[in-house]
């Protein structure tokens, strides 16, 4: 029993009698539901298809989460660095080490001492800097410690004890010693 399609192919000369007979033989055994040997494993690499897409999937949302909450805490900072902020005036010319570069920010005569002491401290925000007091510097430490350009009060609560000041520790200096 030949279907339309096919008998028009014979009758047109398109196809040939064999090959004819051999697909509707092949259609008969998958209508039959005789399973083939290459259904399984088309069925495994289908499973390994779906395991790996998966798999996949988690990375890219597990990197799209990462980078989400990298923006956000961007956000975060920038946020405190706009509500504390410490307005910069005077004509002194107060230098800092940003990396590699020496950059600077004029101050005048009470905001250096306040620097100096460490209850100022300069943040990175964008291309410019930024003076902070304290407290926001430390809130933007806890997000991105990486933001703080200069803290004079950090730098000297944090400073590592080397090996020599280990061994220099024992030697007591008298308190009259006078050079």
């Amino acid at each position: 029993m030949r279907n339309p399609l096919q008998e028009q192919l014979l009758k047109a000369g398109l196809a040939k009698k064999g090959k004819v007979d051999q697909i509707a033989r092949e259609q008969a055994k998958q209508r039959q539901g005789k399973p083939v040997a290459s259904e399984a494993a088309e069925k495994i690499d289908t499973q390994r298809l779906q395991a790996e897409r998966a798999e996949r999937d988690r990375a890219l949302a597990a990197e799209r989460n990462a980078q989400a909450h990298a923006r956000e805490i961007a956000a975060q900072v920038r946020q405190i660095i706009d509500a504390n902020k410490v307005k910069r005036e005077g004509e002194i010319s107060y230098r800092f080490n940003d990396g590699e570069k020496i950059h600077s920010v004029l101050v005048n005569e009470t905001l250096r001492t306040q620097l100096a002491k460490g209850t100022l401290v300069i943040a990175r925000a964008g291309d410019s800097y930024e003076l902070l007091p304290r407290a926001a510097a430390d809130k933007i430490r806890e997000r991105d410690a990486s933001v703080i350009v200069l803290d004079h009060g950090q730098a000297a609560d944090t400073r590592p004890a080397s090996e020599d000041d280990e061994f220099y520790s024992q030697f007591k200096v008298p308190d009259d010693l006078i050079w």
